[in-house]
């Protein structure tokens, strides 16, 4: 048998077993976790910033 029908048929038996899927998703897990990303990336360059700025300034200053 070839491996993609066997993959298909595989495939649609899943879907028999388990039933149909809700395909909306979970809407505020995602933007909790997309508010919780960026509060840690603002943190993160909150520290950094300094650093940041003279290590940008050093590697400029050098091109000179």
């Amino acid at each position: 048998m070839d491996p993609l029908m066997l993959w298909a048929r595989a495939q649609a038996l899943f879907c028999r077993l388990v039933g149909p899927r809700d395909e909306r998703g979970d809407v505020p897990g995602w933007v909790l976790v997309t508010v919780m990303t960026i509060t840690v990336g603002m943190g993160l360059f909150a520290v950094a910033r300094p650093m940041l700025t003279d290590m940008l300034r050093s590697a400029l200053n050098s091109v000179r």
